[in-house]
């Protein structure tokens, strides 16, 4: 499994907002892009992918408050997190694969074809 490069997170208030990158270099028009996170003692959780043709998908309860782009000039994923909560304080992790195309799946897949290093969100109230 390739590692992609992420950046971004950190510390921020509730209610604030934060934009996580991650280099994708090569799987911009290939692969499916997406993010999960994992909260201490919790399983994975799916947030958000990006599909080949345009379509996202979001995870249950998740679409208000995070977005997902794509700049393929840079073959960069963002992903923004807006009026952090306590709760999302978690390890958050980009993803590119073939074929985990929805978050439950790309949360739980053991086999993804690039995974970044992961990046720690804590957020406080």
């Amino acid at each position: 499994r390739v590692q992609l490069v992420q950046s971004g997170g950190g510390s921020v208030q509730s209610g604030e907002s934060l934009t996580l990158s991650c280099a994708v270099p090569g799987y911009g028009e290939t692969h499916c892009l997406g993010w999960f996170r994992q909260a201490t003692q919790k399983e994975p959780e799916g947030i958000v992918v990006l599909d080949t043709d345009g379509t996202t998908y979001y995870g249950e309860g998740l679409k208000d408050r995070f977005i997902i782009s794509q700049d393929t000039a840079k073959e960069t994923v963002y992903l923004r997190i807006e009026r952090a909560q306590p709760d999302d304080t978690a390890m958050y992790y980009c993803a590119a694969d073939s074929v985990a195309c929805h978050p439950i799946v790309m949360a739980q897949s053991r086999r993804l074809d690039a995974r970044g290093q992961g990046t720690l969100v804590t957020v406080s109230s």
